[in-house]
């Protein structure tokens, strides 16, 4: 299997797991992850949030970490790059305002390139007009947008992931096994025991 090169797309109060966990569980089976964000470059950090579920109505919201970035959000250059990577949290309703990064999402859609996108990633697939026909799993307050953006809301338990074509999707962190695994085999990585 040769690396891949994935660029993650993060912002502020992204979901502290789901950026963390993908980025290092990654670079963990050899692939190259470059974390990047609107109007911030490389050295720079976004500070996350930690997301949990504990019987409320919705998830409750903790301070979690500052998660530095590895390269310039104005150097990405979309062709160079393997797959495509986009975290939940809150970070996803106000990236997906930015026409550059929803261009990127483009590229990596209509090449048909591999996306994982988990929680309220699919926000940003919403906005990119790439969801069309496609089945997509996302935080359940997400399914209004999924469907109209024209796609098919994926119901599945917490902790499952659905791929369609080129588009893995899950409904929040305990889905991480499942996405992950879901993702590494789009990429062609094969793991060995």
């Amino acid at each position: 299997m040769a690396a891949k090169t994935i660029l993650m797309l993060v912002g502020d109060f992204g979901e502290d797991y789901e950026i963390m966990v993908p980025f290092q569980a990654l670079r963990a089976v050899g692939h190259e992850v470059h974390a990047v964000c609107p109007d911030k470059k490389a050295g720079d950090f976004v500070v996350t949030a930690i997301h949990d579920f504990e019987g409320h109505q919705t998830y409750s919201e903790k301070p979690g970490h500052r998660f530095t970035l590895t390269h310039d959000f104005n150097a990405v250059q979309p062709a160079s790059y393997d797959a495509l990577l986009i975290p939940g949290g809150r970070a996803p309703e106000y990236l997906r305002l930015n026409a550059t990064l929803l261009e990127t999402v483009r590229h990596f859609a209509q090449a048909k390139k591999p996306i994982a996108a988990i929680c309220h990633g699919a926000q940003i697939l919403a906005a990119a007009g790439v969801l069309e026909g496609k089945r997509c799993s996302a935080y359940p307050a997400c399914r209004p947008e999924v469907e109209q953006a024209g796609g098919h809301y994926a119901d599945i338990a917490v902790d499952a992931a659905v791929t369609d074509g080129n588009i893995v999707s899950a409904p929040a962190w305990p889905a991480h096994p499942a996405w992950i695994a879901q993702f590494l085999k789009l990429l062609g990585t094969e793991i060995v025991l």
